[in-house]
């Protein structure tokens, strides 16, 4: 797609990220909040990648400054790891190489930051999503499982 931007979030797009999220994410995140991704991009300005269609203001997914909003993932790496999250892609926009673009995009940011290997946070439900991680070349670690602890509230 000659007219897909890809770029790292700033402040005046987080309102337009949660609102695209309801949107186009599955699940939602105790972090889905202007809180959450305010702390997210000052600590890290580079980990929120959002695709957008040049020529597309707005659009239906609360585009930013650059276009139509059509994708999002979170490229994070802590020093030691590369972990993705809230890879999500516009409903009616899928299945034309954007998540793949965005991914394509992460991974770069990884190996440039001295990263070894990704790892991606996917529901179990996310049968579309398990699809698409696949085709991208991730695969389930079936050793590993998730634990968590609630922090607040």
């Amino acid at each position: 797609m000659d007219d897909l931007r890809i770029r790292a979030a700033g402040p005046d797009d987080l309102d337009a990220v949660l609102a695209f999220w309801k949107e186009a994410a599955e699940g939602t995140s105790i972090s889905d909040d202007r809180a959450g991704i305010e702390r997210l991009v000052a600590r890290d300005p580079e980990s929120l990648l959002l695709a957008e269609l040049d020529g597309e203001p707005g659009g239906g997914a609360g585009g930013g400054a650059g276009g139509a909003l059509v994708g999002t993932v979170i490229a994070g790496f802590d020093g030691w790891r590369c972990h993705l999250y809230r890879l999500a892609v516009h409903p009616d926009r899928r299945r034309r190489g954007i998540g793949s673009a965005l991914l394509a995009a992460a991974e770069e940011r990884f190996v440039q930051l001295g990263g070894r290997r990704g790892d991606a946070m996917v529901l179990d439900r996310n049968e579309r999503g398990h699809h698409a991680w696949r085709a991208a070349g991730y695969a389930p670690e079936p050793q590993w499982s998730r634990w968590v602890k609630p922090l607040v509230g």
